[in-house]
């Protein structure tokens, strides 16, 4: 998640200035970028033990130790709770978890030597102090009692309005983990058909990324636990967005949408202040009972769209927020598929000529059925596994078209190899885990922390 803002910015007196900061992210196709985030579980290799903040094999020292390579810290009371170098961050999941926030890059091979660069940084770091990285979709052994929390003052709002909304929003926060990719539009149309070709294809991306299959070191009935972990979070801020597929949609009813979720804080001072469940609204109009009679900066709003969790979120970007976490060899195809699909105008078109007739009710039951079944999801006469086959297939050819070659003139398609071979077997990464587990793990998660970490 994001670190604290650094600036206010101006004043907000009317909802136009909230459309027209979403608008601001539109531009033309050569100054795209790509931006790939990922998350991982951080962990005592002598124990495998979640880390807490403080002590010589802690969180904190992590930090300390990676400002080696150039990163400057972000403090927040006197903790260092982010790194920042050269339009990249390395934040602090609220309960350990380590993330890399890419810089806006623009190829894929630029984005797979960045992930490369931080994990050799991070094993390096990680080596001297004994800690271990890996990355699954949800904690496979740790309980939530386990988990200690990181000292960030966002959180602890979070932490305390979560369970009034939903049983398993602690769960999301502290025994999650993700790989997404932040993508560019054109122009209001561009976001638009974007926005609904990744909803509508988002339960693909979480199928063939399906990667957490237990819970407290026993299989928990689920290809993607962490995908069904976001139906039990929050309503308000959750979901598949149903609006984005209606007539008229475009900036301004996602405004609407974000003004109608509650807020979870207010940023002033150096200090999260907690605004709970109040309402944007109120604050534009100097009525938010956190902070009565004031009214809120651009930062504000900023900080309130990351408190809204859809399958697909808008911010002057799309970010694709479906898949779990994975292997080192995974993290470059989440963006390679999403690129392919959304970059170049004939796999845009192809894309949206797929999923254009798919009913709001089939979507929907996509999204709830994808996260036990994965691939094997049944959508009309097929799987979800002859959908993804078809899916690859149109980004294979849209990374082609870019004729973005590396050194050695490869193009960016085999980035798509991975996704690929889970296709065409048929097998996901939690179907694997869990062969695993039955056959030579022995009914042992353990395993897990040596074989598929980074």
């Amino acid at each position: 998640m994001s670190a604290p803002p650094t600036a206010q910015g101006e004043p907000v007196t009317d909802r136009r200035q909230l459309v027209a900061y979403l608008e601001s992210g539109s531009k033309p196709a050569e100054d795209w970028r790509i931006g790939t985030e990922h998350e991982k579980f951080a962990y005592r290799l002598s124990d495998l033990r979640p880390l807490p903040y403080d002590g010589p094999d802690g969180i904190g020292e992590l930090l300390t130790r990676m400002q080696r390579f150039g990163w400057e810290p972000v403090e927040e009371n006197g903790n260092v709770i982010a790194l920042t170098q050269d339009k990249a961050n390395i934040t602090l999941e609220p309960g350990g978890q380590v993330e890399l926030s890419g810089a806006p890059l623009v190829t894929l091979h630029q984005t797979c030597s960045e992930v490369h660069r931080h994990l050799r940084q991070v094993k390096e770091v990680g080596g001297e102090l004994g800690i271990g990285m890996m990355g699954l979709g949800f904690q496979p052994k740790w309980t939530r009692d386990d988990i200690p929390w990181m000292p960030k003052g966002r959180y602890r709002i979070m932490r305390d309005y979560m369970p009034k909304r939903g049983g398993l929003g602690i769960d999301m926060m502290t025994r999650t983990c993700t790989v997404q990719v932040n993508l560019d539009f054109a122009s209001e149309a561009d976001m638009v058909k974007k926005f609904r070709v990744s909803l509508a294809l988002q339960p693909v991306a979480t199928a063939l990324f399906a990667n957490s299959p237990f819970t407290e070191g026993k299989p928990n009935g689920f290809q993607s636990f962490r995908s069904h972990i976001w139906t039990d979070t929050d309503p308000d801020r959750t979901g598949d967005l149903p609006f984005v597929f209606a007539d008229g949609f475009g900036f301004e009813r996602y405004v609407d949408y974000m003004l109608d979720v509650p807020m979870y804080f207010v940023y002033r001072n150096g200090t999260y202040i907690d605004a709970s469940g109040q309402s944007f609204r109120d604050f534009m109009a100097g009525r938010l009972p956190a902070l009565p009679g004031e009214t809120p900066r651009i930062t504000d709003w900023v900080d309130h769209l990351t408190t809204a969790f859809p399958e697909v979120r808008l911010k002057k970007y799309l970010e694709m927020r479906g898949a779990d976490g994975g292997p080192w060899r995974r993290l470059c195809a989440l963006p390679a598929l999403w690129v392919g699909l959304l970059y170049d105008t004939a796999a845009l078109d192809a894309a949206w000529d797929l999923v254009k007739d798919w009913t709001g009710e089939e979507r929907a039951r996509l999204r709830a059925d994808v996260p036990r079944h994965g691939l094997r999801t049944p959508f009309r006469d097929r799987t979800l596994r002859e959908v993804s086959l078809e899916v690859l297939e149109i980004a294979r050819g849209g990374l082609v078209r870019r004729r973005r070659n590396d050194n050695w003139g490869d193009d960016e398609a085999h980035f798509l190899d991975t996704l690929q071979g889970i296709a065409e077997s048929g097998q996901t990464p939690a179907d694997e885990l869990l062969a695993r587990y039955h056959g030579v793990w022995g009914g042992s998660v353990d395993p897990v922390f040596r074989e598929y970490a980074y």
